[in-house]
């Protein structure tokens, strides 16, 4: 009996999380799989008619904002990496006693709701505001010089919005780098340069490979950003797909966009991991 509770104690211990995965996971997916393959209106009611033209549909009408969407979550997730990468570096080697304290600092931020801090990030990019206010004033950009309403103002708000993601990933990364290699790397006359490119880059790409995954996803999915920050001509997939269940009740089409973003972004991360070799970078954090 003693044996038989043994065998099933780590089943046990999984049941919660299991039981919540299904319920509020995957029964909600294979509901929306459904939805997604059904005709109909919201009066009229919906009925399943496994109409595959909604995903054809879909991807004709919006493809654009696919690749609009797939762009500029490769240049955040880009300028997270260089963010991060620095900061995240001299946290965890030069942070020394207060490295707490300097990643608190950096997260500080992000204790506040996320559309707070999207729509205090558009007031910082106006044209009156703090930053183009003073450069208008002294005429070192022109008067009709603008931030918002442009590729740059929504890819710096999804940058500011998601770089703890990057940083934590990267620095938990770093900080399990052991310092007595680095010092071996010295040692044989390794400059500060080689030993950064040698040793301790190969060591952090887990953490890069983990915070590029954490970021360039929910990224690509965001829409906040582009309606409060961008224009018409910055509409990301995300935008097209609140608005097509919120705003039109399509739902049909509306889950099949959603599929269709989900399955887009499993091939790229896929094919980012065949790439650059999860085997490999195990094997360099293991060296």
């Amino acid at each position: 009996m003693a044996a038989k509770s043994g065998r099933l104690a780590p089943y046990l211990m999984i049941l919660p999380s299991g039981l919540w995965l299904l319920a509020f996971f995957a029964i909600p997916l294979v509901l929306m799989v459904s939805l997604s393959l059904q005709t109909g209106n919201l009066v009229d009611g919906f009925q399943q008619t496994f109409h595959w033209r909604n995903y054809v549909d879909g991807l004709d009408t919006y493809g654009d904002k696919f690749v609009r969407s797939l762009w500029y979550g490769l240049l955040a997730t880009g300028a997270c990496i260089a963010l991060a990468y620095p900061a995240a570096y001299w946290i965890a080697f030069h942070g020394g006693r207060h490295k707490s304290t300097y990643l608190f600092l950096l997260l500080l931020p992000y204790f506040v709701s996320f559309v707070l801090r999207t729509v205090s990030w558009k007031l910082v990019l106006t044209d009156n505001g703090p930053i183009l206010g003073p450069l208008r004033d002294h005429g070192i950009v022109p008067d009709d010089f603008h931030i918002l309403d442009t590729a740059t103002a929504v890819v710096s708000g999804l940058t500011y919005n998601f770089l703890p993601f990057m940083v934590l990933p990267i620095y938990v990364a770093l900080e399990r780098v052991d310092h007595r290699v680095v010092e071996a790397a010295y040692d044989l006359y390794a400059s500060r340069l080689h030993a950064f490119t040698k040793v301790i880059l190969p060591l952090s790409l887990p953490g890069v490979f983990a915070g590029v995954i954490m970021t360039f996803v929910p990224i690509s999915a965001d829409y906040v950003n582009a309606e409060v920050l961008g224009g018409p001509q910055n509409t990301m997939i995300g935008n097209v797909i609140q608005s097509e269940y919120f705003g039109n009740s399509a739902y049909p089409v509306a889950s099949a966009l959603s599929f269709t973003l989900m399955a887009i972004l499993l091939i790229g991360i896929f094919v980012y991991a065949r790439t650059l070799g999860t085997k490999d970078v195990l094997e360099a954090a293991g060296r």
